[in-house]
C-alpha cells in the first residue's frame, strides 16, 4: 500500500463516538451537484483561461494537487489552480504569508480573487465537498484541533464557510517569522470555534446567504 492510501485510509476520533452528537447540517447533496455542474459548465471559458496563464507564468503544472483532510480525518485530493512556483510547494510552511516568495505573479492574483479555487468544483462533483463546509484542512494540522473542537471533522468539508470568509485575507495577517506557530496558537482554533457554532444551527437559508457573501467577498 501506497503512502497516500495509507493517509487516505487514516481515521481520526472526532471525540463524540460513543456519545450523542448532533446530526451535521450538510448543504444539500443534489443542489451540491446542480451547482457545481452548471458552475464548471458556466465558467469553463474562463477556467481556459486562467489555466493558459498559469501555464505562461512559470514552468509547471497547470493545477495543484493537494492531500486534504475530510470527513473522520479521511483524505482526498483537492484540485486547486497552481499559484506558486513549481517544486516549491512543500519547500517551506504549510500555511502561505504576506509576501511568501514561492507564489508566482498570476498566482497572487488568483489568490487574492479566490479564483485559485475554482477547480474545486470538481471535488464538489464527486462528492469529497460541498459547496458549503468546513475548509479542508492540511492533515498535518489536525493532530493540534483541540479536542472540544474535533467535532468539526463530523462535516464534509466546503468551498466555504463563515471562517473562511472572516478570514479570506489570513495570509496577510500572518507573521513571515513563523506563520505556522501563529495559525496553530490563534487562527486555527479560532476558526474551527466558529465553524463549529454555524454548522450546529445553520439552515439551508443560511448557507445560500453564506454563498452570495462568499461570492461578493463580503464578511
Amino acid at each position: 500500500m501506497s503512502e497516500h492510501e495509507k493517509r487516505g485510509c487514516m481515521r481520526v476520533d472526532t471525540g463524540n463516538e460513543g456519545g450523542q452528537s448532533r446530526s451535521p447540517r450538510h448543504f444539500p447533496r443534489v443542489l451540491d451537484i446542480v451547482f457545481s455542474a452548471m458552475g464548471l459548465l458556466v465558467l469553463s471559458p474562463l477556467l481556459g483561461l486562467i489555466a493558459i496563464l498559469v501555464r505562461a507564468s512559470s514552468p509547471g503544472p497547470v493545477f495543484h494537487r493537494a492531500v486534504r483532510a475530510g470527513v473522520k480525518g479521511r483524505t482526498f485530493t483537492l484540485y486547486k489552480f497552481r499559484t506558486m512556483y513549481h517544486r516549491r510547494e512543500d519547500s517551506g510552511p504549510g500555511v502561505t504569508y504576506g509576501d511568501d516568495p514561492r507564489i508566482t505573479a498570476v498566482g497572487r492574483v488568483l489568490r487574492r480573487w479566490k479564483l485559485d479555487e475554482l477547480p474545486q468544483l470538481v471535488n464538489v462533483l464527486k462528492g469529497e465537498m460541498s459547496l458549503v463546509g468546513p475548509r479542508p484542512e492540511d492533515p498535518r494540522f489536525i493532530p493540534y484541533y483541540p479536542s472540544h473542537l474535533r467535532s468539526i471533522l463530523e462535516y464534509k468539508p466546503g468551498i466555504t464557510s463563515p471562517a473562511s470568509v472572516r478570514y479570506r485575507n489570513e495570509s496577510a495577517i500572518l507573521p513571515t517569522g513563523n506563520p505556522e506557530a501563529e495559525y496553530i496558537a490563534n487562527i486555527l482554533p479560532e476558526k474551527l470555534a466558529i465553524d463549529i457554532a454555524y454548522f450546529r444551527t445553520a439552515g439551508l437559508l443560511d448557507h445560500v446567504q453564506l454563498l452570495f457573501k462568499t461570492v461578493l467577498g463580503r464578511r
